[in-house]
């Protein structure tokens, strides 16, 4: 048996918890505590958006009830939230999901990569900042590499390394070298994935991307 994006009704509890949280209102899908709660659930944070909406038109009579029992009353929504992540198995995949099997999409986007501190998710930043420069200037006095750097929390340095791999990656430079690295693997996957596309395609969702980190 395979669960993905399965939902719960107790799930309305975390998502009011989330939608209450000021600003109130629909928080954007890629925002660090909606990927977060998606992770948790292992519901892709565009679902729990989509959830989100139907929270706030109060779409169903169970909703509206939700929401007139605990709205005013955010104290009692905190210890109902946090009954609910004590219970037996709750946010851990090898308990609350034992004996079925996790097929695991973006969160592996969100998590690091073995041995160091870099996830996917910047990577597919970085290669966006990539197709915005050229080699001569993938450096790290360069601003727009500094302003990267900022924005994941990480040193200059390695954004400039991951600079560098995607260089072995990208065909019209023609760079044969060997690179041994944790994240040269990873690099070549996020190649893959946008390397080949329309570089606006990338430039969107980067841009989406960068709510995580803000």
């Amino acid at each position: 048996m395979t669960s993905n994006g399965v939902w719960h009704d107790n799930y309305w509890l975390l998502l009011m918890q989330l939608y209450l949280r000021k600003p109130v209102g629909i928080k954007h899908p890629f925002s660090r505590q909606v990927v977060e709660l998606g992770m948790e659930l292992h519901i892709a944070p565009q679902v729990l958006v989509a959830r989100m909406q139907q929270l706030a038109r109060l779409q169903t009579p169970r909703i509206e009830r939700l929401w007139n029992t605990y709205r005013k009353d955010p104290k009692r929504l905190e210890r109902a939230v946090k009954l609910l992540r004590s219970m037996n198995g709750f946010g851990a995949a090898d308990q609350f999901y034992e004996g079925v099997e996790v097929q695991e999409t973006f969160e592996k986007d969100f998590r690091p990569v073995e041995q160091t501190n870099i996830t996917p998710a910047m990577l597919i930043l970085i290669l966006n900042l990539y197709f915005q420069l050229t080699p001569s200037i993938m450096v790290s006095s360069t601003p727009e590499v500094k302003d990267m750097a900022r924005l994941l929390n990480v040193n200059v340095a390695d954004v400039v390394q991951v600079l560098d791999i995607f260089q072995t990656c990208d065909p019209y430079l023609n760079r044969d070298e060997m690179i041994i690295s944790p994240l040269l693997l990873p690099c070549q996957k996020v190649w893959q994935r946008f390397g080949n596309h329309e570089p606006t395609e990338l430039q969107a969702y980067a841009e989406q991307l960068q709510e995580y980190f803000k």
